[in-house]
């Protein structure tokens, strides 16, 4: 009965998703590029590791995404007007965070797209603090989090994915954030100590 309850659905896509965040976020380290470094050559992980790195991280999601729908699963919520219409603007806003962070962060940058052309020069040696790094030091996690938890209806397997990309993110930003002290130093210890994590005004930092 167990092994086919919305509860072992949770357990198989929140566990499946933790694994994953772990491998992302091992990708992402330094050690990781500087052994991609030593085994390729430092021209090639400049120009190609990050559009890699997407690419697996895309690639290996695709597993996830597919238990949602398929695993047994049950409906938490369903709002109804006119709370629906309030969570509704609340994913727009969220939307439009991640849209306009990502326009100044460098979409092509983001993707791996440019590297391949001009290197790393163009993302990892510029410290975003202006725009809407200037409110938090991580915009397309906070619109994401803003499009995944305003959702007019919640299952168990939805609140699993969600619950696990959350996770993600908080770890993806502990080691993305240790990655930047090693770039930047005093710079965006600076940058961390003035700024929010997540959420304007909160001072989580």
């Amino acid at each position: 009965m167990f092994l086919n309850s919305p509860l072992m659905s949770f357990v198989i896509i929140f566990l499946t998703f933790c694994l994953y965040a772990f491998v992302h976020s091992l990708l992402a380290s330094l050690k990781a590029k500087a052994l991609a470094a030593a085994l390729f050559g430092e021209t090639a992980v400049a120009r190609y590791y990050r559009l890699f790195f997407n690419g697996f991280g895309t690639v290996s999601l695709l597993p996830i995404l597919i238990l949602v729908p398929l695993l047994p699963d049950q409906t938490m919520y369903q709002l109804a007007l006119p709370w629906s219409a309030f969570m509704l603007v609340g994913q727009g806003v969220g939307a439009l965070v991640l849209l306009v962070a990502l326009i100044q962060t460098g979409p092509f940058a983001f993707l791996g797209l440019s590297q391949p052309f001009v290197g790393n020069q163009n993302r990892e040696t510029i410290l975003h603090t202006e725009g809407l790094y200037a409110w938090v030091r991580h915009p397309l996690y906070t619109g994401g989090l803003l499009i995944l938890w305003l959702s007019t209806m919640m299952s168990v397997n939805i609140f699993a994915f969600n619950l696990g990309i959350s996770a993600y993110f908080l770890l993806g930003a502990y080691f993305e954030e240790r990655k930047l002290l090693k770039i930047f130093g005093q710079d965006y210890q600076d940058y961390k100590q003035k700024t929010p994590m997540f959420i304007p005004w909160v001072g989580w930092k």
